[in-house]
């Protein structure tokens, strides 16, 4: 239990470091006038680049944790188990989204240093860019809900872990089916964010729970 939950509070702490860093330097909303996105992407590449690679390092941490995860629920008697592998499904989906979310940032960057205005090509992938990240939260949101149900079931968590998961997920799903309007800029994309802080919380909280368990 120890390492799940180790990797479970290394998880959180990644997201929310990397949120940090692209908020500590103003990155442009999805909404921004695209001069304000090359401007921002020319002069902070090193903010972009150290986001993009603590997303890489959550992608092992998270395939870590949910697969630690199914197997604590299978030794608890297997109570749960179809809701862990779906939260092991959904966070595979995840992590393919994020890369490609990730990939796409990385071009946005590349492009953005060799123009002094902006073009349809850096523009498309702003775009693809935000329709990526506001489509990985239909799959963090079934990654949660899947999680904390599997948790719930087998006696991991107490009742208000369930009651979280189920909002949060919540939160995230309505995001996610809402993606073309976030890649427009709409403000939907802050109900995702608001699950995305939910799903810290529970990750946090469950990874401490399991750490706490292993040395009681």
């Amino acid at each position: 239990m120890r390492v799940v939950g180790a990797t479970a509070i290394a998880s959180a702490a990644l997201v929310l470091i990397d949120n940090t860093v692209v908020g500590w330097v103003h990155s442009p909303t999805y909404a921004a006038p695209m001069k304000e996105v090359l401007a921002f992407h020319a002069h902070h590449s090193a903010a972009v680049a150290i986001a993009v690679g603590l997303e890489a390092l959550n992608v092992p941490l998270l395939l870590l944790f949910l697969t630690g995860l199914h197997g604590l629920v299978g030794r608890r008697g297997g109570a749960g188990a179809d809701w862990s592998r779906l939260a092991l499904a959904a966070g595979a989906t995840l992590s393919a989204v994020t890369a490609f979310y990730a990939v796409l940032w990385d071009g946005v960057v590349l492009s953005a240093g060799q123009l002094t205005e902006p073009s349809p090509v850096l523009e498309l992938a702003w775009r693809m860019h935000a329709a990526a990240f506001a489509w990985s939260m239909a799959a963090l949101g079934t990654t949660f809900i899947g999680a904390a149900l599997a948790t719930h079931a087998s006696r991991l968590t107490p009742p208000w872990q369930r009651l979280l998961g189920v909002a949060g997920s919540g939160l995230l799903l309505a995001a996610g089916t809402a993606n073309l309007a976030i890649a427009d800029g709409s403000a939907l994309l802050y109900v995702g964010v608001s699950g995305l802080a939910a799903w810290l919380v529970w990750l946090t909280a469950t990874g401490v729970r399991l750490v706490r368990a292993q040395n009681s």
